[in-house]
């Protein structure tokens, strides 16, 4: 089961990245080119969340039935600490980020705020994932 996960988790990562990729430079194009934000808009940024949170559903299972999750959990080795503390809590950090920007832009009525929202709240989202996926485990 452990492997079945993890391949999930590593495939469903590349959807979730791309997802978030394509909301974050969807609402800077809208901010920067001052259009409206229509209903593609909105579902572009709701299939990024969903997509985001999907993959941490993924993983928080997956953390708890592997051997480099919740097991190494006080390693301070450097692989060890990067899965077992860093990647589960800046990732959760970067969801409620995103969460967040969600929540948000369904309280603003401008478009360029909505946009901006997205902009700001997924992207520093993204850059968080970003910053603790362990790239030596995917190549």
């Amino acid at each position: 089961m452990y492997n079945f996960l993890k391949h999930l988790h590593s495939g469903w990562a590349y959807l979730a990245l791309l997802l978030l990729l394509i909301a974050v430079v969807n609402s800077v194009i809208g901010l920067t080119s001052r259009k409206d934000f229509f209903a593609k808009d909105r579902k572009i940024a709701l299939f990024a969340l969903i997509g985001a949170h999907t993959q941490f559903l993924i993983g928080i299972i997956t953390y708890f039935v592997s051997p480099r999750g919740f097991n190494l959990l006080g390693n301070m080795e450097k692989n060890a600490r990067l899965t077992s503390l860093e990647h589960p809590l800046i990732n959760l950090i970067a969801i409620a980020l995103i969460t967040i920007g969600w929540s948000k832009h369904k309280k603003l009525i401008n478009s360029e705020a909505k946009f901006k929202t997205f902009a700001i709240f997924y992207g520093l989202g993204l850059l968080l994932i970003l910053s603790r996926i362990p790239w030596n485990l995917w190549f």
